[in-house]
């Protein structure tokens, strides 16, 4: 078996795994004023945020290109691949996981899976690395899609976000569910549900207390001791969370790391966002 591994942009993936041969990226444009940016190559974390305040408009994005997806399909096919995994962003936020599946029939060379991740960023990145790695340890394409729907399963995510009113422009969540983060200093916290949709489910007056709401509810669900913090520059934030977490005892890791462009354009700057396993996530 020779598998090539295809995800978008909006994964957050560490640089010894962007660089491995057998790993393609998709771009999701971000749109500033008018002029489209792509992360890592015109537009950094930093110039982003730089760009999202100076700018009258907020951001937009759009779904990865179904063409650069069918162009990377024939590449692989041609390079002699054999199965193809295609993880990409939830399809509770995005139309892309729909619109692809047909592809699977378009391809007779190719055994392809495009199974929905139900999440983006750090996690979403995480199973791209573990899929490449299990790989190279020999695994079997169907051992390697039940692991990867395992691990689907067991991701908890919550999200604190400054306020509701990216996520409503979006379109990611309803005019109504915004309702609950409309008063001054409420903060809200969206959870991701199974089908990999938005939902605000709590609101807490203050920072501080709605980040120990996120600690609180995180515990209750996950049994694995590494958590991950990803935040829209909100650095500080990130790190008084990391100290709540490790403070309860319960988690012996946090890693930290930024959300990219394509997912701070919906949720807005300072939001902090803390996944957690259910299930052993490193492999």
């Amino acid at each position: 078996m020779k598998l090539a591994v295809i995800t978008d942009s909006s994964a957050y993936l560490d640089s010894k795994v962007i660089e491995n041969e057998h790993l393609f990226v998709l771009d999701i444009p971000v749109s500033i004023d008018g002029i489209e940016y792509i992360e890592g190559k015109n537009l950094s974390a930093s110039e982003f945020y730089q760009k999202m305040a100076a700018s009258s408009e907020l951001p937009k994005t759009s779904q990865p290109s179904i063409a650069s997806l069918v162009n990377t399909l024939s590449l692989v096919e041609g390079q002699g691949y054999t199965h193809v995994i295609g993880l990409f962003l939830s399809s509770g936020i995005s139309g892309f996981y729909q619109n692809i599946q047909y592809l699977k029939d378009e391809f007779p060379s190719l055994e392809i899976a495009f199974p929905d991740s139900k999440i983006t960023s750090a996690p979403l990145g995480m199973m791209v690395e573990h899929i490449l790695n299990w790989t190279k340890q020999g695994l079997l394409f169907e051992q390697i899609l039940n692991n990867l729907e395992v691990q689907i399963k067991g991701i908890g995510a919550f999200i604190m976000v400054d306020d509701l009113n990216h996520l409503v422009r979006g379109g990611r969540i309803s005019k109504a569910a915004a309702v609950i983060g409309s008063l001054a200093s409420i903060k809200p916290i969206i959870t991701v549900q199974a089908d990999g949709s938005l939902k605000p489910i709590a609101k807490v007056r203050g920072k501080k207390k709605a980040q120990a709401e996120c600690v609180r509810m995180l515990l209750e669900n996950i049994a694995n001791e590494r958590a991950v913090i990803a935040h829209a520059n909100a650095v500080d934030a990130a790190d008084n969370l990391k100290e709540l977490l490790l403070a309860d005892g319960r988690i012996k890791e946090v890693l930290i790391e930024p959300l990219g462009p394509v997912i701070a354009t919906h949720v807005g700057p300072g939001t902090l966002a803390l996944f957690g396993f259910s299930t052993d996530d490193r492999e």
